[in-house]
This record gives structure tokens, sequence and C-alpha cells, in this order.
């Protein structure tokens, strides 16, 4: 059997087996906490007319725990264990899950959301130990692959709810129940079957100056340093769209019946297609430059965004939807092999494997923002998020012909 680095072939189709079917079934279930959350709210005793606000307030909750913790599971990975940081995000996903199902009352789901944070910061280490064990004529395959089921569950999260809600009768509750069953089987998978792959270079060092050295690197590189403010101004406006979308659906659907399986239409169905369809900005990319097809990407978001709350109904609601997906999806495409190709070499790693800080920090700040200017109606929402997709969309276009140059 051939080797590669001194592992076997079957070592790294083991990891791309294994890691894309954690990656598929993770989005699963945090999307339909996504979707479902202002019903859930509802369920739990909140009235129906303060459900916008305090949509607005649980979603940071996310992402608040596992902030301070971001640059440190890239270190303790490589450090210590990849399989231990790994295994670790698929046992608190579970965790959370049947700590979301279980909730009676809004502070246990509080409770509950607030655990996710640290469940994140799996998906650098995943790309690393791949992109480690993998022969290189093969990287891009694998690396694409893994990459193309994240998307696909947050898609499959909405549609499974609809079909076990509406379909089948089940509740909310049985959901969430029901997904973090499956992420209890991804994780015993994992623990079985999983080959913990080092790295050629163990880092020495205190874990805190490794970690925090990483950061300033980011920061102290300006073309870097706009690539993540960029990155983070996209995902903010996508928070805010994200988590407000239901309510939208709810809107337009006017109280009828389905509204579970209006809502996997439009969540779900945008997201898969977008998912589906990206990968055609990538080729599209290789042939007018990534910072072209990242302001065009970026324009048809912006516009998806704006037209969004005029929908007359849920399958128009859904076509637009569908548009930003695709659009904002080949906008984070670009926006990753921007970096990817700009970045040195000395310093890829660590700092791909901070490339989802700005998803953090969007990912508290966006629904916080929405909380605010959803007090002037939920179209003022989707204008703010547009207005800050489009201002990034015509900065990068002013830069599109001059490639490694600061975007802002």
């Amino acid at each position: 059997m051939r080797a590669f680095g001194g592992r076997s072939d079957r070592t790294w189709l083991t990891l791309l087996l294994l890691f894309t079917l954690t990656s598929l079934v993770e989005p699963i279930g945090m999307s339909q906490i996504i979707a479902l959350m202002p019903q859930y709210l509802v369920r739990l005793g909140i009235a129906s007319g303060d459900v916008p606000h305090w949509v607005g307030l649980f979603t940071p909750l996310i992402f608040l725990s596992g902030l301070p913790l971001v640059p440190l599971w890239g270190v303790w990975a490589d450090k210590y264990s990849r399989k231990a940081v790994i295994v670790r995000s698929s046992l608190v996903e579970t965790v959370v899950l049947a700590g979301v199902a279980a909730s009676g009352v809004p502070w246990q789901l509080a409770a509950s959301l607030l655990l996710i944070g640290l469940s994140l910061g799996n998906t650098g280490v995943m790309l690393s130990a791949l992109r480690d064990a993998t022969p290189p004529q093969r990287v891009g395959l694998a690396i694409a692959t893994v990459g193309a089921a994240g998307p696909v569950g947050f898609a499959i999260g909405p549609v499974l709810a609809a079909f076990l809600v509406d379909g089948l009768g089940v509740s909310l509750a049985g959901v969430f129940a029901v997904s973090g069953a499956l992420m209890l089987l991804v994780t015993i998978t994992l623990v079985l079957a999983m080959p913990d792959v080092r790295p050629a270079i163990v880092p020495t060092g205190r874990v805190i100056a490794l970690a925090y050295g990483a950061l300033r690197d980011v920061v102290a590189d300006r073309s870097t340093r706009s690539l993540f403010a960029l990155f983070g101004i996209v995902l903010l406006a996508g928070q805010m769209a994200s988590v407000y979308l239901p309510l939208l659906v709810d809107h337009v659907n006017g109280g009828g019946i389905g509204l579970v399986s209006a809502i996997g239409l439009v969540v779900g169905g945008a997201a898969l297609v977008g998912a589906l369809a990206s990968p055609l900005a990538g080729a599209v990319g290789d042939r007018i430059g990534f910072r072209a097809m990242l302001a065009l990407a970026l324009g048809g978001a912006g516009l998806a965004l704006l037209v969004m709350p005029t929908a007359g109904s849920v399958v128009v609601l859904a076509l637009i939807a569908t548009l930003y997906a695709l659009c904002n999806t080949s906008a984070r495409a670009m926006l990753f092999a921007l970096l990817a190709v700009e970045i040195p070499a000395d310093r890829r790693t660590t700092t791909l494997n901070l490339v989802f800080l700005p998803l953090y920090l969007a990912g508290i700040a966006g629904p916080a923002l929405g909380a605010l200017v959803v007090s002037f109606g939920l179209s003022a929402v989707y204008v703010t998020a547009a207005m800050l997709v489009l201002g990034c969309a015509v900065q990068v276009g002013r830069t599109a012909r001059r490639p490694g140059a600061a975007i802002v």
C-alpha cells in the first residue's frame, strides 16, 4: 500500500469520510435552532410581540462563551491532540441539543445556547489534519468536499424539521432530540474510527503565547487585516438577515398552516441551492479574478437583501433567498480564496485557524444590532444589512484591479 508522509492512503480517505460526515451533521441542529427559535420562544412562554427582540438577544449567546477560546483550539490541537479537540466539539453539541430539547423555560434555553460556544473551533483543526494526511494531488478535492458539507447540512436542518413537524407530527423539542441523537452517533464514530494525525512540527512554548502570537500576526498584516474586517462585515449582515428570516417567512405566510414547511423551503432550500451552485463561483473567479468575482457576489447579495422584505408570497421569498444564498456563499468562497493565496506560507495555518473569529464577533454583534433595528420594523433589518453588504461591494470593486491591495 502506498504511503504519503508516512501515512497510508487509507488515512486521508478515512479522515475525508469522517470530517465530511461531521461537517454535514453538525449544522443540522444549529440551523434548526436558528430557524425554529421564534416558535420555540413562544412555546417557552415569550409573548409573540416580544419575540423579535428576544431572538436578537438569544442568538448571540451561541457565540458568546466561545469567543475567548477561538485562538486556543488550534494551538491545543497541534500541541496535544487534534482528535480530542474535534471529538470535544461533537460531544458538546450533543449535550447542547439535548439541553435545548429539554428546556421548559427561557433561562434553560439560554443556558443551553451558551454552551454552543464551547463546541466551536473544530473546522480549522479538521482542515489542518486533512491537509497533512492528504496526498498533494488530492488536497483540493478533499478540502472542497468537506467545505461543501457544512452548507448542505445547514440546508438539511430546516427541511428535516419540516418533515418531522408537519409530516410526522413531531414536537419542536422532538426535532432537537432527533438532531442530538444524530450528533451522538457522529461522536461515537469519531471516537472509534478517527486516527489522530499529528502535525509535522509540534509547536513548543506556552499555549497563550502561541495563540495570541498568531492573533497579533493577523492584526499586524494590513492585507490580512482588511480581509478579516471585510469578512466580519459581510458575516454581520448575514447574521442579521438569517436570524430574522423565519419571522419574515411567518409574516409573508400570513399566519397560515405549514409554517415550519414554509421556513424549510425558504431557509433550507435557499441554503442548499447556494451550497451546490457556489463552486461555479470558484471557476468564474479563476477566470476574472477573485476580487472581481467577490465584488459581483457582494453586489448581488446586497440587492437580494434589499428586496427581500417586498416579497408577496413564500415562493417569491424563497427565490430571493436563494439568490442571496448563492451570492453570499460565493462571496465567502472568494474571501477564503483570497486568504489562501495572499497569506504567506509560514503564517497560513495559524491564520486560517483564526478565520472564523469574525464569525464569532458577527454572531454576537449582528443579532444584537438587529434587535435594535427591528424596533423600526422587520424591513429595517434587511435594509441595514443590504447597505452594509453593498458598501463592501463598492469598496472591493475599487481594488479589483490591484491584487494584494488592502480592501479596507
